[in-house]
């Protein structure tokens, strides 16, 4: 892919979408420590400098593509609570469901999983005040929709349910860093059975911790 030069913002917009698109691909055949400004620019199509008159570093690309991603997860999220959580069921029940959907549906996000854990280590950092500031703005607007989707099928939740999204997301990036275990693990686990049990699966790794999280906030009868 080559690019004249963008005269008019529409262009200019072309490039910016053409860059996340290229990253986002990328982003499916590697994980984010892998991804370089140099590998970006060259599939692209545009020379490193030209990249970085559309985002001043590699760090604020991801940045954008994990709001993206995070957009269209909470979207898709809705619909799977909507038809797996019985608003009829008894909290626990429905603290059940709900941690169930979200594990599986979290899991099956290698890539939003990944992001969420470089973000506080590596993707916050080598980006200006105002990548921060965009960034933590969107995030809370994020925060604040999936705080309102969760509370609609649990409100039992309270005020609780906001820190509970908050740690679930961070839980996500967190054990998404052990899956999938690199090849000298997997064989030592081969070579060693006995070692398996520290084998991390996330989806399973993700519902026990949140069902425990959440039926340990949910009201006494």
């Amino acid at each position: 892919m080559t690019f004249q030069r963008a005269r008019s913002e529409e262009q200019r917009e072309i490039r910016r979408r053409a860059i996340l698109d290229t990253a986002a691909a990328m982003l499916d055949e590697m994980p984010v420590a892998e991804v370089s400004l140099n590998e970006l620019s060259r599939r692209v199509g545009l020379a490193k400098s030209n990249v970085l008159r559309y985002f001043e570093s590699r760090e604020a690309v991801l940045l954008e593509l994990l709001d993206v991603f995070l957009e269209s997860w909470l979207a898709e999220l809705a619909d799977e609570l909507a038809a797996g959580i019985d608003a009829d069921a008894a909290p626990r029940a429905r603290a059940e469901r709900l941690a169930e959907i979200l594990s599986r549906s979290l899991a099956g996000r290698a890539v939003l999983c990944d992001l969420f854990g470089a973000q506080g280590g590596v993707l916050e950092h080598n980006v200006s005040v105002e990548v921060v500031k965009r960034h933590k703005r969107s995030s809370l607007a994020r925060l604040a929709a999936m705080t309102d989707l969760l509370r609609r099928h649990l409100p039992e939740l309270g005020d609780g349910a906001q820190m509970f999204c908050l740690m679930t997301l961070i839980s996500a990036g967190a054990l998404s860093a052990y899956v999938p275990p690199p090849p000298s693990l997997l064989a030592a686990y081969e070579d060693e059975p006995a070692l398996g049990v520290l084998h991390l699966d996330l989806r399973d790794a993700l519902r026990v911790s949140l069902t425990a999280s959440l039926l340990g906030v949910l009201p006494r009868d």
